[in-house]
């Protein structure tokens, strides 16, 4: 089959800070890189407008701020609002992680809003412009969730899309002092007649002279239920009926240890999101450059709001619910938040082609 599963187990940290313990990750990249890129391209447009780059630079802080402000705020308040209002100290840890789009989204209106009031800007006139590199920088942001192994989609019953091993090759490398390199292949002693489960090997490499023990040997044999104790193991790999299936061996002064799995094939839901939205910079930033002068005021963002948010809501169907309350919604938290978002878009432009000149001229 030309199109398979890949085995994703891309490492989320650059590297460990000397002296430290904190490793700075692949996601804060990208999304640094979201942000320079937009601000650029936020750069070029103000420019071609004729506007201050001064304002550019001023308007990104705001919506950066926002961003990160609204986000934490959304995810606090729409997934777990019992514990962080019961623990308001902990809407500040930001570095546990927890980003809500939606409430990234909702800072940013507000932002705008607030900084087209003191510097005089037409609000309509900003948010047709900055719609284009909000979409970019939340295609960044998409990656950056696919390198952290988080948001993972939902089964694809078919044996194409993703296996994520990350958390169990996190695992692995920490079973034993003298493991040096574990990696993961295609094939194994598995046969499964389920579509969407696939058979692969995760094949653990010891330091050149070091002999496994019988300790050793004991020691992987009884891996298994160990590694059932993780959410983000089980939910992505298949250990089978009875004891772990596992071989040991040695070649050229090396032991290896493989141990045989099904790796449950899932949708890189991020990765939609991504593309979609890199699809939506192309076909605004198109809209602003060939049409902008004939095109009402406010059709870029409504536009953006409704392709954006409906694309979001369609989504959300491929992805694995962030929250356990969310298993007993017919809709997900992501679904219940974007569709009123889309169908504002949906009112605001029907409202520009009824001939509410106040709305597209403020």
């Amino acid at each position: 089959m030309i199109i398979s599963y890949i085995i994703w187990t891309f490492d989320p940290a650059l590297f460990t800070l000397p002296f430290t313990d904190h490793t700075p990750r692949w996601y804060g990249v990208l999304f640094a890189l979201g942000v320079i890129l937009a601000q650029q391209l936020g750069f070029w447009i103000f420019k071609k407008e004729g506007k201050p780059i001064k304002d550019a630079e001023r308007l990104t802080t705001y919506i950066v701020v926002a961003t990160i402000i609204g986000a934490r705020l959304g995810h606090c308040l729409f997934y777990d609002p019992v514990y962080y209002l019961s623990n308001p100290l902990s809407i500040l840890k930001i570095w546990e992680g927890g980003l809500a789009s939606h409430g990234g989204a909702i800072g940013i209106l507000i932002a705008i809003y607030l900084f087209s009031r003191k510097y005089k800007y037409q609000y309509l006139w900003l948010l047709d412009r900055m719609v284009i590199i909000v979409a970019l920088t939340g295609a960044m942001i998409r990656t950056g969730n696919l390198t952290n192994s988080e948001m993972e989609g939902t089964l694809t019953g078919s044996n194409v899309g993703i296996v994520y091993a990350r958390h169990t090759y996190d695992y692995l490398s920490g079973i034993h002092e003298k493991v040096k390199d574990v990696r993961f292949v295609k094939g194994g002693q598995f046969v499964s007649e389920k579509n969407g489960e696939v058979p692969i090997t995760a094949v653990i490499e010891f330091e050149r002279g070091y002999k496994l023990t019988s300790n050793d040997k004991s020691r992987m044999e009884s891996l298994k239920n160990d590694m059932l104790r993780y959410v983000e193991i089980r939910e992505h790999i298949d250990f089978g009926e009875g004891a772990l299936k596992i071989k040991t061996y040695e070649e050229d002064g090396i032991s290896y240890v493989e141990i045989y799995m099904l790796g449950r094939v899932r949708h890189a839901a991020q990765m939609y999101e991504a593309i979609y939205c890199i699809l939506l910079v192309i076909v605004l930033f198109r809209l602003w450059y060939k049409k902008k002068e004939v095109l009402p005021r406010g059709f870029n963002f409504a536009l953006f709001m409704i392709i954006l948010w409906a694309a979001r809501f369609v989504d959300e169907f491929f992805k694995m619910n962030q929250e356990a309350f969310e298993d007993k919604l017919l809709f997900n938290m992501g679904q219940i938040l974007s569709l009123p978002l889309a169908i504002a878009g949906i009112a605001m432009m029907i409202w520009i082609y009824t001939g509410n000149k106040k709305m597209s001229e403020e």
